[in-house]
């Protein structure tokens, strides 16, 4: 009787302890700061224009974002920190919150376990939002964060609309030619012209 392959346990399902789990987070939060772009790219000279369509103004908004997602992370939250300068709890609520999310849902690989109980990823969210918005009744500063965080949405939205995205890579485009047979996976990226047009780098 064949015997059936012994299962392999993969670095994402090792139980291991919380601290370990938070340690990895970290390591991956600290990793992701090689997407940050050089700040003097998001305002090159001659690089904004008005986007001649409302489609061009939408593979703008997706191929800026995908582009400066960590700078634009940056804005949106320092936005938020500004609009609690005047509360110094409040700001510190919102540090403490925001470090959990980081740390437990958005960089976190790893099961989490805490007391023998394996807490799948829908019990880890439930628990952000109830501490969210827990903290934001705390605080008394809701409506100023919820300003800020806006502020700093249309802040990145209108800089992405109004940026040139000239020679930036659109998610998803390449996969989707790739897998159109128009060329091969070795080619090279996909870009995509402010006229709405893509092109292909090698």
């Amino acid at each position: 009787m064949t015997q059936p392959p012994p299962s392999t346990t993969t670095y994402t399902t090792i139980p291991i302890s919380a601290g370990d789990v938070i340690s990895r987070s970290l390591q991956n939060f600290t990793s992701s700061f090689s997407l940050l772009r050089p700040w003097p790219e998001l305002f090159t000279s001659g690089s904004f224009t008005r986007p001649d369509s409302f489609s061009t103004a939408l593979i703008r908004l997706r191929a800026n974002f995908h582009h400066f997602i960590c700078n634009y992370s940056i804005i949106i939250s320092a936005c938020g920190a500004l609009s609690l300068i005047g509360s110094p709890i409040s700001l510190l609520m919102f540090a403490l919150v925001l470090s959990l999310w980081l740390l437990l849902y958005f960089f976190r690989e790893d099961p989490l376990v805490l007391w023998g109980y394996d807490l799948n990823d829908r019990l880890v969210l439930i628990g952000l939002v109830l501490v969210s918005v827990l903290g934001v009744w705390l605080s008394g500063s809701a409506w100023n964060l919820v300003w800020g965080v806006l502020i700093g949405f249309l802040v990145c939205g209108v800089h992405a609309v109004l940026r040139n995205s000239d020679g930036l890579l659109v998610p998803g485009e390449e996969a989707a030619l790739i897998g159109s047979g128009h060329v091969s996976g070795s080619y090279g990226a996909v870009s995509v012209s402010s006229d709405g047009g893509g092109q292909f780098i090698k």
